[in-house]
């Protein structure tokens, strides 16, 4: 019997790639905040660390916190298209901010809307969109991560439908300063997946533990750190979705984290390739600009294919989300693609740009060294590079 046919077949790709008043006015409003407020402070939160709280609540403020989610919770109301454009110009800024912007709105923000009730769309998207909490999203494990299933975070059901749920998170991005948090634990082991459930969680309320926050290699403003669970009590209405679909919740949320993070390594790239390209026009060596050197051209050949590349795929996997919206399909091909090419390409660009600048790329002074070690963590989050070739393997071949 033939493989199911993949999602992302040609029959599916009539993209424009015009974009509306709409999307370019949100585009406009991430490049003034990136290049006025985010760009500035980059090195600053870099070496210290901080949670960015300012510059955060700005982009809570203009809608870059809620990009897709309806106005009537507090969103902006506008299309996976309009969010790739925001995050490229907010990561060509700085890599850190746009992980946070990327949590709140494709993790947190995304599985609330499709997957929670009314009342749960209200408190909890609506908070993070305007910017006034921050959300995360809990479920790798020290002891899984690639595979979700061998989680051991246990929420055992009371007779009066609660949960009380003990164990540890690992790796939780905005973790140190999240108000709220979804997260995904194992309420009937012997179901393996089907046994995974999803919760909402207060961070506020007794139970709740924070670990030491992460000292990461890049990303260093992007808050990281391990949670742990003591008796903490999920009342029942805080389930999201249905018991025992938290599988099914954390798949189809990580399909558009997916996305979120395929534009953030388009952005970053887009910032080394600038740089680099500003450099080899400027820097002269045995007497004329270093761009006119063979072997450096075809640096600058290969580092413009692969970021075009890495472009033009993301917007698709956008534009398939989008509709999906429509038709209830999928769009899980698209998105690994996107992730896959993006990531990758942010590594060898900015690898390249700073094999360019030589010595100088190396040093602190210049942002190349932050690119080069903020570009690694696109090929591991929200599924390895190697995660990412299995999804797409499988979508293509049907075969598992």
């Amino acid at each position: 019997m033939p493989p199911e046919v993949s999602a992302h077949q040609p029959d599916r790709c009539p993209m424009d790639f015009s974009f509306n008043e709409e999307q370019l006015m949100i585009q406009d409003v991430a490049r003034r905040i990136a290049q006025e407020k985010i760009a500035p402070t980059a090195a600053h939160f870099d070496q210290t660390g901080e949670f960015p709280s300012e510059n955060i609540r700005i982009l809570g403020e203009n809608g870059l916190m809620g990009i897709e989610v309806p106005s009537e919770y507090g969103g902006a109301g506008m299309d996976p298209v309009s969010y790739v454009l925001a995050m490229i110009e907010i990561a060509e800024a700085d890599c850190a901010h746009s992980t946070i912007v990327s949590v709140n709105n494709s993790l947190f923000c995304n599985g609330i809307l499709k997957f929670g009730r009314e009342d749960q769309k209200q408190k909890y998207v609506r908070a993070i969109a305007e910017g006034k909490a921050v959300g995360a999203f809990a479920l790798t494990e020290p002891q899984s991560g690639s595979d979700a299933t061998a989680m051991r975070c246990r929420a055992v059901k009371q007779a009066d439908g609660s949960f009380v749920v003990n164990g540890k998170k690992s790796w939780i991005t905005s973790g140190p300063v999240a108000d709220y948090i979804v997260l995904f634990a194992m309420t009937d082991p012997d179901k393996g997946a089907k046994g995974i459930t999803a919760f909402m969680i207060d961070t506020s309320k007794p139970g709740f533990h924070r670990g030491k926050t992460e000292p990461k290699m890049g990303i260093r403003a992007s808050a990281t750190c391990e949670i742990e669970f003591a008796d903490y009590v999920v009342p029942a209405e805080e389930v999201l979705g249905k018991e025992g679909e938290g599988f099914k919740v954390a798949m189809s949320v990580l399909d558009a984290g997916r996305i979120g993070i395929a534009s953030q390594a388009v952005g970053l790239a887009k910032a080394a390739y600038k740089a680099a390209l500003a450099y080899v026009q400027e820097r002269k060596s045995f007497g004329q600009p270093i761009g006119s050197f063979q072997m450096i051209q075809a640096k600058i050949a290969d580092m413009k294919c692969r970021l075009d590349a890495a472009e033009i795929l993301t917007l698709r996997a956008a534009w398939a989300k989008q509709e999906s919206e429509k038709t209830g399909g999928r769009f899980s091909t698209e998105a690994a693609v996107a992730k896959l090419t993006a990531s990758e390409a942010a590594m060898f660009i900015t690898h390249a740009a700073l094999q360019i600048h030589g010595g100088m790329g190396y040093s602190k002074e210049m942002p190349l060294e932050r690119y080069f070690r903020d570009a690694k963590i696109t090929e591991i989050y929200e599924g390895t590079s190697e995660i990412q070739r299995l999804v797409i393997a499988r979508n293509e071949t049907g075969l598992r």
